[in-house]
């Protein structure tokens, strides 16, 4: 299953382990056996999500496949324990795609953390300046790559606008948490 994201961004789902049966049977293990019927199963589901006993959730896994800019795959691993491996530009050149935004918006005023709702004046002329600055700093990196500057080294000139690539594994209960 794909879902794009943004301009050039995706989410997969790229595997996936256990089921309602893998969490009901990690959390029954305590006192044997259990229950034979899906309601019973579904009410139990139910309940550890209402109390907060989500640690038989850690027996499902999702494993995605994900493409988003530096910025935002910074935001999303700093949240929540998880198996990640990303593409590496110490090892491969960087592709040439930049997330550009449609609309600039302007700071809220009465939250540090977010924007306002309304879009800057001078929004298409801010965009623009992203866009140049992209495309200067990717050709730096050309140019210092093919000066033969390690790609360890060139690698530093780029923005965090550029893409990134990695898989992300979680299991449920830090999901729940995400």
């Amino acid at each position: 299953m794909l879902y794009e994201v943004l301009d050039h961004g995706f989410v997969k789902i790229v595997d996936k382990m256990g089921t309602d049966e893998s969490i009901v049977q990690a959390a029954r293990v305590s006192y044997g056996a259990g229950t034979k019927h899906v309601q019973q199963d579904r009410s139990l589901i139910r309940y550890l999500l209402r109390h907060k006993h989500t640690s038989p959730f850690e027996m499902c896994v999702i494993k995605v496949h994900l493409k988003m800019p530096i910025f935002i795959a910074r935001q999303w691993i700093r949240h929540r324990t998880a198996s990640v491996n990303e593409y590496s530009a110490r090892y491969s050149i960087m592709k040439d795609e930049f997330y550009i935004p449609e609309n600039i918006y302007s700071q809220s005023k009465d939250n540090k953390q977010g924007r306002s709702e309304e879009v800057a004046l001078n929004s298409a002329e801010i965009t623009d300046k992203i866009k140049k600055h992209s495309e200067c700093s990717y050709k730096l990196y050309e140019d210092l790559i093919e000066k033969g500057v390690a790609r360890e080294t060139a690698r530093i000139v780029l923005p965090t606008n550029i893409y990134t690539e990695f898989y992300w594994q979680i299991n449920l209960h830090n999901l729940l948490h995400f």
